[in-house]
């Protein structure tokens, strides 16, 4: 499970309005597989920061499919966006 996780989220995805998201919302953005579903998503997040994911939503823009994932309640974007490489 180790390698599919690796190959779903593909990398952060950085820009003004993630950054206020991620303050603001609790959210983070990620570039992710255009194969990957929501629920791949989501369980990708969860074993990989070891955190719980409230709510899962996708787009397709020029750089690929970005996924914006929403933490639960008592979870830090802003910690778990440290060791995503957004810093």
């Amino acid at each position: 499970m180790t390698e599919l996780r690796h190959r779903i989220l593909l990398h952060a995805y950085v820009t003004e309005k993630s950054m206020d998201e991620m303050e603001r919302m609790n959210k983070l953005e990620f570039v992710v597989d255009q194969r990957a579903t929501r629920r791949d998503v989501r369980r990708a997040i969860e074993e990989l920061y070891q955190c719980k994911v409230a709510k899962v939503n996708t787009k397709i823009v020029r750089a690929g499919k970005i996924a914006t994932v929403k933490l639960a309640k008592g979870y830090s974007a802003e910690d778990i966006g440290g060791r995503a490489g957004v810093f």
